[in-house]
């Protein structure tokens, strides 16, 4: 059962990762390339979407991390569980902090009402996603680690 456990959060760690990968990398660079209003519309959409989702994501990974490291307390490679875990905790301060207020404006934006600095914040936001992403990406190594 644990080991059912370990498999299954290094999955929901992993797919959030790729997720967080595209958004950074792929994503948002397809919309920047997008003419006239769209970039800002794609960009309002995109963060109604996820911002739905991300929140029970990032804190179900950090609770099944949470919940393995201490169901193995005793065993090899529990202080990489907990170091895992201490980086998705850095996550999610980060979100609640630094990019959930500028996603929060970004999503209600419009052409119409949007401000004359939206790009500049998107550019900031763009700037701690991609930390958040290395944190995320580095949490997820220390949980594959732990599973060897």
């Amino acid at each position: 059962m644990l080991n059912a456990l370990e498999v299954f959060t290094t999955v929901i760690v992993g797919l959030m990762v790729g997720v967080e990968f595209s958004v950074a990398f792929v994503m948002n660079r397809i919309f920047n390339a997008l003419p006239e209003d769209s970039d800002q519309l794609a960009r309002a959409h995109g963060g109604r979407m996820l911002g739905a989702l991300m929140p029970f994501w990032y804190v179900g990974s950090l609770v099944l991390s949470a919940v393995w490291a201490i169901a193995r307390w005793d065993r090899p490679g529990t202080g990489l569980v907990v170091i895992a875990a201490a980086l998705l905790i850095v996550s999610v301060i980060m979100s609640l902090l630094l990019l959930v207020p500028i996603n929060n404006r970004g999503k209600t934006w419009t052409p119409e009402n949007r401000p004359a600095d939206w790009k500049e914040q998107m550019n900031r936001w763009d700037r701690y996603h991609y930390v958040r992403v290395a944190v995320i990406v580095a949490a997820f190594t220390f949980l594959v680690t732990a599973l060897v």
